[in-house]
């Protein structure tokens, strides 16, 4: 019976004796029957094998044997047993075939993290492009693995496997190529023309095997990008104290907001959209989220001390 025929015979039972199975009653009476079922499926296979024994000196020797458990192992070692094959008719009746895909998923990714473990313990899997290493990401495809980036004074190589902040800079201005390339095929096409860097241009790079620009890492670095524009020699300067400092990355990135807060308030609004889209190599980008906000508070805060006079509404004559 299959598992909608069991529903329809527990729905009848119910209604002719009024009974109220509970959930858990109901999965009972299910495991039961599947158990009766796989039992009546072994025996009927056990008999198959003793007919078919009687032309085979070997399996007839195990059959007549006084040791019944052993002939069985014998025969489930030789590939007879349905056990495999009935849970997994089980699982699919159920619907269980979505928690051992789960579970087959799961242990693919945890090989796969184990193995990018002895990789990394042995010196293997650093990326090296020369060298041509490689990691694995969660999909199972192969990408190469980026250098982190390093605090570097203007014109300053970086070295031990690192990447400086000119190569950085020089990323933006290979996504703003690849801006150009996608707008000129978007015009040829007659599609619609992207006027700012989205994801089908971070799509036509990788697809140009320009795999190392990618979206998070070029959003997440935009605003220092956005401050080398507009002041180069400023950030020059504050490239070149974090070096001295011995400052990582990410205290040098943090430190690249509030100039450019102070850029906004010189134009009067703290509009840090304005700034952008007059800027023609920054126009192409979106304004961080955080930049914005900390520009509106810096706004609100200079309008509560004073130091900024809220708009007069017009006068009516």
């Amino acid at each position: 019976m299959r598992d909608e025929e069991l529903d329809d015979m527990m729905a009848t039972l119910s209604h002719l004796f009024r009974w109220d199975l509970l959930v858990g009653e109901r999965y009972g009476i299910k495991a039961a029957i599947r158990t009766e079922r796989r039992r009546i499926e072994s025996l009927l296979m056990l008999h198959h094998h003793h007919l078919y024994a009687a032309n085979d000196p070997r399996r007839r020797m195990l059959l007549l044997s006084d040791n019944q458990a052993n002939a069985l192992d014998a025969f489930s070692q030789e590939g007879l047993s349905e056990e495999p094959v009935q849970q997994e008719r089980e699982a699919a009746g159920s619907g269980g075939e979505a928690a051992v895909g789960r579970r087959v998923g799961k242990g693919k990714q945890l090989s796969i993290k184990r193995n990018n473990r002895k990789k990394k313990k042995k010196g293997e899997g650093y990326g090296d492009p020369e060298s041509g290493s490689s990691e694995t990401d969660s999909s199972g495809a192969e990408r190469q693995r980026e250098h982190p980036f390093i605090v570097t004074e203007p014109g300053e190589l970086a070295r031990a496997k690192k990447n400086g902040l000119d190569y950085l800079f020089h990323l933006y201005e290979q996504c703003r190529q690849f801006l150009l390339q996608v707008q000129a095929l978007a015009k040829e096409r007659g599609d619609k023309c992207p006027t700012k860097v989205t994801n089908q241009v971070f799509r036509y790079a990788k697809k140009m095997g320009a795999c190392y620009i990618n979206k998070p890492k070029m959003r997440h670095y935009v605003h220092c990008y956005a401050f080398h524009c507009l002041d180069e020699e400023g950030s020059n300067a504050l490239r070149r104290a974090y070096k001295e400092r011995g400052e990582n990355v990410g205290a040098w990135r943090q430190a690249c907001y509030k100039p450019l807060v102070a850029i906004a308030a010189r134009h009067g609004t703290w509009d840090i959209d304005a700034v952008f889209n007059a800027h023609p190599r920054l126009a192409i980008w979106y304004v961080p989220t955080k930049l914005r906000q900390l520009c509106h508070l810096a706004r609100s805060n200079a309008t509560a001390t004073g130091e900024l006079q809220p708009p007069q509404p017009p006068a009516i004559f």
